[in-house]
């Protein structure tokens, strides 16, 4: 089979059992790999409503066909599991160099259940399985945690994917890391891995994956550098290559699109110095030393920054990806690059979602200030909106999981749930943080956090983050946005499935992701069945929610994030987003019910390759 290891590989840590099987050509065709592929696998091996750390949960690390195929944009891999957080569905993808150094040690996916009875790592070597012990690895951070087992083999080119103390404590914060600073960060999945007992997946091989046709990715890539380069999007791609995601920062403050004090404030608490110290366009003048790139990008957004002055000094962190400049700076009212530095350095060690980690202190800050957390509650930390090295202890409480930091690091609902109090301060979809894109400025976004399988999520597509753009007559008119959000749903999960990067929308023509699928696997799509990729992989995620219980009112999304009551000043002043609307006119457009967002016996035939599915949800037919 081109385009694929064509092995699987299951691991029970409770017996020690490994079992490989043959990846079914159809399988393959009808759900790609990453989400896609997990989903399935998931929804067929883990019983439903089974508890998230019970030794019949599951978590999968699962590759796309694009992964080490030659294929330019190709370098994410993703890893599944039941959430501890929501109660359903969790996906999260990381780039770096794991998911093609997956496919090379010999498979295309790797499950795990069980519990293993003391710490262990799984080691992949060209096929052959081990499970080793890691007790000596148990507690360290994930940069003394990869020394260690690079040490241990002989070797510092193993792809190591692995959690830090975030997971071992069972965060619901907890992000799976490889390649030290890169993380699938959100949704808990790092805590399904802790409970197991499972440190980190290790893997190494030479297996070469075989294409269909090489030419033709050749060619495409060449596509996508003069795409990249002079393309409708060329300045947003130059901008990127040159200062990262963090290139983003001020101009988003700026339109109203990034958080100001946990999501309650506006532009005119901050002034444009302030904001520019954080921007990667100041802080690379000041840190930046080496620039790097995920596999098979030639894009290269990475940075490493060596911070030498001031309180915390840094050697070789990597640079703060936009979410994470917004969430430790507008978002608590923080000016001071170092912190900021600081508090994603210790993210990254510890093996935390940044995103969550900074809208739980944003929570925690406003309810302090509002007199609802006391000095006392706090540790004494004074956690004023700022206060810089309030921010970075409190950080650092969370991550040594020390005094109040034990119980904000489960996250701001669940520290809400423990005080009995200051839940209108809460900023969440479905109990997840909000990342920094405001659907007050891009309205489509309020489908996709409360709606997605995966809610709170701004990768997960439909009418996308460049919605905002829109002139608001355009955007704030909710009366047939159904087919556009569904249409950009399916590319977003193409993308996902295929292992491409999201920026691979900035490099390439609309629907180059499908052609170099075919390129890589031979398989062939017409126009309907591309579509459909997209709309079998969100159905077969959202499947999973169904069977575990959850219908389309038990999703909710905090007011505040949708206007509810609208800001009083600022580029988005007196807008309230119609998510409901929205919900509506998605669920129309791609022919389920309404009411309770299961899909229609008609649609899952329309789509195909998902009988399994219409005889669960519609076995009297």
């Amino acid at each position: 089979m081109f385009g694929y290891a064509g092995k699987l590989l299951f691991v029970d840590l409770s017996t020690g059992e490994t079992d490989v099987r043959a990846l079914d050509e159809a399988l393959a065709k009808d759900f790609v790999g990453g989400p896609s592929l997990g989903a399935k696998i998931l929804y067929d091996e883990m019983p439903a409503n089974t508890d998230v750390f019970s030794k019949d949960s599951m978590v999968g690390f699962i590759a796309g066909p694009a992964n080490g195929s030659g294929a330019l944009m190709g370098g994410r891999y993703t890893v599944v599991s039941k959430s501890p957080v929501t109660g359903g569905w969790n996906d999260a993808n990381s780039g770096g160099h794991f998911g093609p150094q997956l496919r090379q040690s010999g498979y295309d996916a790797v499950f795990v259940k069980g519990i293993s009875e003391k710490p262990v790592y799984i080691f992949i070597d060209n096929g052959k399985v081990e499970i080793r012990d890691a007790t000596h690895l148990w507690g360290k951070v994930t940069s003394e945690t990869e020394k260690a087992i690079k040490e241990e083999l002989g070797d510092d080119r193993v792809g190591i994917a692995l959690i830090g103390p975030a997971g071992e404590n069972r965060s619901n914060m907890a992000a799976v890391m490889n390649d030290t600073h890169r993380a699938a960060g959100r949704g808990g999945a790092g805590a399904v891995i802790g409970s197991k007992n499972l440190k980190a997946l290790v893997v190494r091989g030479k297996f070469k994956i075989e294409v269909k046709d090489k030419d033709a990715i050749v060619k495409m890539n060449k596509e996508v550098i003069e795409w990249g380069t002079n393309g409708p999007l060329q300045w947003m791609y130059s901008l990127l290559k040159k200062h990262g995601t963090g290139g983003l920062y001020e101009s988003s403050i700026l339109s109203g699109d990034t958080s100001i004090r946990n999501w309650a404030g506006n532009i005119t608490e901050m002034t444009e110095e302030r904001i520019a110290l954080n921007t990667t366009q100041h802080t690379d003048t000041i840190y930046s030393h080496k620039k790097y790139a995920c596999n098979a990008c030639p894009l290269g957004c990475g940075s490493l920054y060596t911070i030498e002055r001031g309180k915390w000094p840094l050697k070789d962190t990597a640079r703060p990806e936009y979410e994470s400049v917004g969430i430790f700076g507008s978002q608590l009212l923080n000016d001071d690059p170092d912190s900021l530095n600081m508090c994603n350095w210790l993210c990254n060690e510890y093996g935390f979602d940044t995103i969550s980690m900074g809208g739980t202190i944003a929570w925690a800050m406003e309810n302090y200030e509002n007199g609802v957390l006391s000095l006392e509650e706090l540790d004494g930390i004074d956690l004023r909106w700022g206060n810089s090295e309030a921010i970075v202890a409190m950080t650092e409480r969370i991550c040594r999981h020390e005094g109040v930091g034990k119980i904000l690091a489960m996250a701001s609902v669940s520290a809400a749930n423990h005080f009995s109090k200051g839940r209108e301060a809460l900023v969440v979809s479905c109990g997840i943080e909000i990342p920094q894109h405001d659907p007050r400025y891009i309205p489509g976004l309020a489908r996709t956090y409360l709606y997605d399988p995966t809610p709170g999520r701004h990768v997960k597509g439909g009418l996308g983050v460049g919605y905002g753009n829109q002139p608001p007559e355009v955007k704030y008119d909710y009366s047939h946005t159904g087919p556009a959000d569904l249409k950009g749903m399916s590319g977003y999960e193409v993308t996902n499935a295929g292992g491409f990067c999201h920026f691979g929308l900035l490099a390439m023509p609309q629907g180059q992701e499908v052609k170099f699928i075919t390129a890589i696997t031979g398989f062939e799509y017409d126009d309907k069945e591309a579509l459909d990729i997209g709309y079998r992989s969100y159905t077969m995620r959202y499947a999973f929610n169904i069977r575990e219980g959850l219908r389309r009112k038990d999703y909710y999304i905090s007011d505040r994030i949708i206007g509810t009551p609208p800001l009083p000043a600022g580029p988005t002043a007196g807008v309230t987003v119609d998510y409901e609307q929205l919900g509506d006119n998605f669920f129309t457009a791609f022919g389920w019910d309404v009411q309770t967002g299961v899909p229609s016996r008609e649609a899952l035939e329309k789509i195909g390759g998902l009988d399994f599915l219409i005889a669960d949800l519609y076995p009297e037919a």
